[in-house]
């Protein structure tokens, strides 16, 4: 009954473990969350209005997206940003997940995927029927893939086409892509495009996001949305930005988008005019400054020599190396976890690391961060004593960790 193609795949690891996390409180056993990437803040006030006046939208939309809305992003990247496109070029997508999708089962090549990478990039290649190339990053790289690793895989064979994804800040590592200039030039040099998922480029913490878009535009399609700046992650609407030069991908995936989701809702639409018009700075650095806090309380309280870990630069989350060889692998490393601490994390392997690397994905997010901006809304300094009070499960949850990772 089943294609072979699907019959390998399994739910999302991220859903999962927010699944297996509700069923275990559930039973009353106490969880902390720092499986699932989600933003905790709640959507801006005058968003929600925008969406609760538009309600009344029952209409289809164009399929690559409202006029109104693309024209606001385009404005919005080009003052915020500084990029240089036309709403010609945006696709409005149910979610950027799902313009990545397609982009898969259009694309003819090969996809480069450093590990670590997200968790959706591998199955969808896999769905798209497109090779994988893996590439193993190191710490000392602030895991991301050198040039010369890249053009290690293209020289393989130089007559196929290549995509590369490439998401900065990263999940699940929390890092900065501090060579982008040196990819750039190897994109140049062997046609090779990039698909930069900059979901978390508003939550960069210590210096102005950069895209690798300012080095080679030509060759970069950009893909991000609302779900992690605006806390939005349920609404589901994302959108990719492809340059002319990629009109044919472009086209093709609207094709594809006429034939499975039609039009993104229209009153999601509507109030994310509201999103990309109006000044939410005030909101994004409120958000950015308490999950930097809160990230920095993870990794001074969690490093020590049995556990490896680097400081945030943006986004959710940490990926901690914990020092120790008695599992198999970073899967049964992370059951154990649970079962002794209650402390949910994803391993490694989900990820694209080698299994028996004990790597494992941090999420720094189970607190109320509607109640932590509230409490912080006149600037108030985020001290230990602060996240202690408005974080507690945090600060529960890493205690235990850290136990956890000096008794075995």
């Amino acid at each position: 009954m089943l294609k072979n193609i699907v019959k390998g795949l399994k739910p999302s690891s991220t859903l999962k473990i927010n699944e297996i996390s509700r069923k275990l409180e559930d039973k009353g056993e106490k969880i902390f969350k720092f499986g699932f990437g989600q933003s905790p803040f709640q959507v801006p006030n005058d968003i929600v209005n925008a969406l609760k006046d538009n309600a009344h939208q029952n209409k289809y939309l164009p399929m690559q997206g409202l006029n109104e809305l693309r024209d606001a992003v385009a404005k919005y990247t080009s003052v915020k940003k500084d990029y240089n496109y036309k709403p010609e070029n945006i696709i409005i997508g149910p979610g950027s997940k799902e313009l990545m999708f397609l982009l898969h089962i259009i694309f003819d090549g090969e996809i480069i995927l450093p590990a670590p990478s997200w968790v959706s990039y591998a199955p969808q290649a896999i769905l798209g029927r497109n090779k994988i190339q893996s590439i193993q990053t190191k710490r000392e790289n602030n895991w991301f893939p050198t040039g010369s690793e890249i053009e290690e895989v293209i020289l393989k064979d130089k007559n196929k086409n290549y995509l590369l994804f490439l998401n900065s800040p990263n999940n699940p590592s929390g890092q900065i892509c501090k060579n982008l200039e040196e990819i750039s030039e190897i994109a140049k040099k062997y046609n090779l495009i990039i698909l930069s998922d900059e979901i978390y480029s508003e939550l960069s913490f210590d210096e102005e996001f950069k895209s690798i878009s300012s080095y080679c535009p030509e060759k970069t399609i950009i893909s991000t949305g609302l779900s992690k700046w605006c806390g939005a992650g349920g609404w589901r609407l994302g959108y990719f930005i492809v340059p002319d030069s990629l009109n044919i991908l472009k086209n093709s995936i609207n094709v594809l988008a006429s034939e499975t989701f039609s039009a993104v809702s229209a009153p999601i639409q509507y109030a994310a005019i509201t999103a990309y018009t109006r000044d939410h700075s005030k909101y994004i650095d409120s958000s950015k400054n308490i999950l930097k806090a809160v990230g920095n309380y993870v990794y001074e309280n969690l490093k020590s020599n049995k556990v490896l870990i680097n400081k945030p630069q943006g986004g959710f989350y940490l990926m901690p190396e914990f020092l120790n060889k008695k599992f198999n692998t970073s899967s049964e490393m992370c059951d154990n976890i649970l079962k002794e601490t209650g402390v949910a994390l994803l391993p490694g392997s989900d990820f694209g690391f080698d299994k028996n690397k004990m790597l494992a994905r941090l999420s720094f997010t189970d607190f109320d961060g509607q109640e932590f901006m509230k409490q912080t809304q006149n600037g108030q300094a985020i001290d230990k004593n602060l996240i202690l009070k408005l974080a507690p499960k945090i600060v529960e949850g890493v205690d235990k960790l850290k136990k956890w990772s000096t008794s075995t």
